[in-house]
């Protein structure tokens, strides 16, 4: 497995606002403790996105990992959304179709898709509001999702729920507006092959590296300077100076790309058993799960 000299988590948003309290992004490197990129005021989307475009256009050799769901289920049902006939048929697809959809709202903000008379139809949304398509119960689940839940590794959502503190649809599908206009600049993996050289992207869930790190399942959040001391401590890492606030979208990005640059070079990672080259190119997988 090619190596990497800097490590980056992105912990991203779905909310509507230009700045969302929800984002941070935090890097190492080759030694010393992670820290916080913090743009004033705050991240933006767009801003994630020229960070990016900037780290292509550099070739640094840095794995960047973001905190979304980067495509909907599909193998389950065969396709995106069943009955709609300009269903996507791979990810890349589904990027570029949210993206259109949506070229008139502000931020990468994904509000014209889930209004579309189509896309609509598989989601619950908020003010109970169900569409006709979305499946009850806790909704449809990648076969990553599936995996996870089955050996304990993680407790995933679907994309297709809106509604809840979990929800992670909203930030899955502004996500993937960046990843489409990213437009091939920097490789994600595993839609496409690991590079020899220069920027890297994966789907990351924080859990997982939490986990990792020694928090108890249930209650893997962060919040404040000795549970960040306790974690990175358990990941051989050094400790950040004084963060201006702990909150757990923060510490998420810190853990997280403390515990990417531990296991990156593990090759089994980057070749668990289930991940097929249907699941790859249609639904995607989440580093670290195997």
């Amino acid at each position: 497995m090619r190596s990497f000299s800097h490590f980056a988590c992105v912990d991203w948003s779905g909310a509507k606002t230009e700045r969302p309290n929800g984002i941070a992004v935090a890097i190492i490197g080759p030694d010393g403790p992670p820290a916080l990129l913090s743009p004033n005021p705050r991240w933006s989307r767009a801003d994630v996105l020229d960070w990016l475009l900037r780290l292509a256009e550099s070739r640094q050799d840095i794995l960047i990992g973001f905190d979304l769901s980067m495509a909907l289920p599909f193998v389950d049902e065969g396709a995106y959304f069943p009955e709609w006939g300009d269903s996507p048929g791979h990810a890349k697809a589904l990027w570029k179709d949210v993206d259109t959809l949506c070229g008139d709202d502000p931020h990468l903000n994904v509000t014209s898709f889930l209004a579309h008379h189509q896309a609509s139809r598989h989601f619950r949304h908020g003010g109970g509001l169900v569409g006709d398509l979305f499946t009850g119960g806790i909704g449809r689940l990648r076969e990553v999702e599936r995996y996870q839940r089955a050996t304990g590794q993680a407790n995933s959502a679907s994309c297709f729920n809106l509604v809840g503190a979990a929800q992670v649809g909203k930030s899955s599908l502004t996500g993937m507006r960046l990843l489409n206009q990213l437009d091939g600049a920097i490789p994600v993996w595993p839609f496409d092959p690991v590079p020899d050289s220069g920027p890297a992207i994966v789907e990351i869930y924080t859990t997982v590296a939490a986990l990792a790190a020694g928090q108890p399942k249930g209650r893997s959040k962060v919040r404040d300077r000795a549970g960040l001391k306790q974690a990175l401590t358990r990941l051989n890492t050094p400790i950040p100076t004084r963060l201006p606030r702990y909150d757990d979208h923060s510490t998420d990005a810190l853990i997280t790309a403390a515990w990417m640059k531990q296991v990156a070079a593990d090759a089994a990672l980057w070749t668990p058993p289930a991940l097929t080259d249907e699941i790859a190119q249609k639904e995607g997988w989440t580093f670290g799960v195997v």
